[in-house]
């Protein structure tokens, strides 16, 4: 007999698992890191080397940035104590009548010869009366009606402190807003605002600085333009005020080590030129050239030739002018930005401005056909052509106040963007119209300097901002001049005083002094540095805090102050409109006699 069969085994619905929760959860975790390795793997090398360069830029641009910060709020907490502690070295905004005394032969010659005037001080209201004049009256002025005037003066306006003092602002290094290496080269233009200026002790330590340490042999790149308008132009200028032909050797030297620029297949010169190998080159990122470089530098090049009768200068800066006169590409006149130095053709073509990298093209026309003596009749015409293809096709009125401005034009379409730069124009046109051209150049000259001032004016700090848009449409609670957060800066520029001083002496019309010397006020009050010169600032909006950038730029002195000094003055003839003509840094160069 057989044993009964064993019963058989419970019949389960389910399974029983058992997890452990850490380890599923550190698991995972290997799991995502392993699939985010994976994915970058996957990734190609240039995608990875993009990532990683970017990620590398914003952590160098939050670097500086937290630099950048930093240095301004050391700057703003120490102010306060500096002002205390320091006393300022300046000198007044104009200097004293001098003594006549022997000049120099030449272009100083005929600025010696002219008697020496009253210089004004400010707007009518705070004018200091000239000596041994006689009144309405027939009274005439003793010396306590002027002492009272200049206190009242004073007085008055307690922003009119003085302007920035040559040693102050570019010689003393602790003292400078600028590394040494920039103010020395710098250092002669703000020398000659007057006529007998290189009597002074200031002007007899720059020579011996121009005659013992300016070297041009280095191995070094500079923009061609920006040398041959300061460096070139400031020696020129400086040889013709003086007399003393060091400065001319020195010029001559400096315009032959500029030279390698033109060795190009179109002739257009390279932007740049190592004056110490002789290698030019234009930038790493283009082979282009801007107009407004290659076009701005005939001036100079002209006058050292007609000096030193060595014809290379001017040969090569005139073929560039009939180079471009030839081209194809301009809209009645008016030049795109950029030229190829290989082609010898604009780039860009369609796009239109008054603005940077265009602006002084225009400038320089007429002012080579006023040098030459008005026989150079290719340059009137090519700069009349362009004054109508700017009234034709960038001008415009802004909203509410009906403003006239210069915008920008960029395959058609039009742009009410204008940059501070455009400045120059409404002093141009006035310049031309005291040479004889058309006078309703003289009606948009005042509506444009009316918008510049504006610019200015519309702002809280009362200086204008890099860029300005204007606002073209009525709409409630908004200005004519609009400003973008990037655009909200002041760099010093001297555009505005200088078509303010060409008004000025053109039309003899106060008021424009007036408006000079509300900028300078402004220049004093948001831009001084209270160890001595001044400063660009970020914002132009907030008179609270304009956040001063520490930065003084060489043309604030060698333009800006040049051209207030220039309008306040009642000399007319000083550096007159019909013996000299200024290049676009401010240096007076004279215009050619018939013989």
């Amino acid at each position: 007999m057989y044993p009964p069969p064993p019963a058989p085994a419970p019949h389960r619905d389910f399974i029983s698992v058992t997890l452990s929760l850490g380890e599923s959860y550190d698991n995972s975790k290997s799991r995502r890191r392993r699939s985010c390795w994976r994915k970058w793997k996957q990734l190609s090398r240039l995608q990875r080397n993009v990532i990683l360069f970017v990620l590398g830029f914003l952590i160098l641009c939050g670097f500086l940035y937290s630099l950048q910060v930093s240095d301004q709020w050391k700057a703003l907490s120490g102010s306060r104590a500096e002002v205390e502690k320091m006393k300022l070295e300046v000198l007044p905004v104009l200097p004293a009548p001098q003594k006549e005394s022997a000049e120099p032969e030449g272009f100083a010659d005929i600025l010696s010869q002219k008697r020496q005037r009253h210089l004004r001080r400010g707007p009518p209201h705070l004018q200091i009366r000239p000596p041994n004049t006689v009144s309405k009256d027939g009274m005439q002025d003793d010396a306590k009606e002027r002492e009272a005037a200049l206190g009242k003066a004073q007085q008055e306006e307690n922003t009119q402190r003085t302007v920035i003092s040559w040693r102050g602002a570019v010689i003393e290094p602790e003292q400078a807003t600028e590394p040494p290496s920039k103010r020395a080269e710098a250092s002669i233009k703000p020398l000659f605002l007057a006529s007998r200026i290189w009597k002074e002790p200031e002007f007899k330590e720059a020579r011996k600085w121009v005659s013992e340490n300016l070297d041009f042999q280095k191995n070094v790149d500079v923009n061609l333009f920006e040398s041959t308008i300061r460096i070139l132009g400031g020696l020129l200028s400086a040889y013709h005020l003086s007399g003393d032909s060091l400065f001319l050797s020195k010029a001559e030297d400096f315009g032959n080590r500029l030279m390698p620029a033109f060795t190009t297949p179109s002739k257009i010169p390279y932007s740049d030129v190592n004056i110490g190998t002789g290698f030019a080159h234009s930038p790493q990122w283009t082979s282009d050239s801007t107009v407004a470089e290659v076009t701005s530098i005939q001036l100079e090049f002209r006058e050292l030739s007609r000096l030193t009768g060595i014809k290379k200068f001017q040969e090569a800066v005139e073929e560039v002018t009939k180079h471009i006169h030839s081209l194809s590409g301009k809209k009645d006149g008016l030049v795109p930005m950029f030229i190829n130095t290989n082609s010898g053709l604009f780039t860009h073509p369609g796009v239109f401005t008054l603005g940077a990298r265009a602006d002084s093209y225009y400038e320089y026309l007429l002012k080579q056909w006023i040098q030459g003596g008005k026989k150079e009749t290719q340059l009137l015409e090519d700069y009349v052509r362009a004054i109508e293809g700017i009234k034709a096709h960038l001008l415009r009125q802004s909203q509410p106040r009906k403003l006239t401005f210069v915008g920008e034009l960029a395959h058609g379409r039009f742009s009410a963007k204008m940059d501070h730069l455009v400045c120059f124009l409404p002093g141009t046109l006035a310049l031309g119209v005291h040479h004889g051209l058309p006078a309703d150049h003289m009606d948009l000259a005042r509506a444009l300097m009316e918008t510049c001032y504006q610019m200015n004016q519309q702002m809280e700090t009362g200086l204008s901002p890099e860029i300005a848009h204007f606002n073209m449409y009525p709409r409630a609670d908004h200005k004519d001049v609009e400003v973008k957060p990037a655009d909200r800066h002041n760099l010093l520029r001297p555009e505005t005083v200088e078509s303010l001083f060409y008004l000025y002496r053109v039309t003899k019309d106060r008021k424009y002094q007036d408006w000079g010397w509300e900028i300078l006020q402004s220049f004093n009050k948001y831009t001084r540095v209270p160890s001595g010169g001044y400063s660009s600032i970020n914002n132009v909006q907030n008179s609270h805090k304009p956040e001063p950038r520490d930065k003084m730029e060489s043309f604030f002195v060698g333009e800006t102050l040049k051209y207030l000094y220039l309008l306040f003055s009642d000399d007319l003839e000083l550096l007159g409109l019909d013996t000299c003509v200024f290049n676009t840094e401010a240096h007076p160069l004279p215009i050619w006699s018939p013989a």
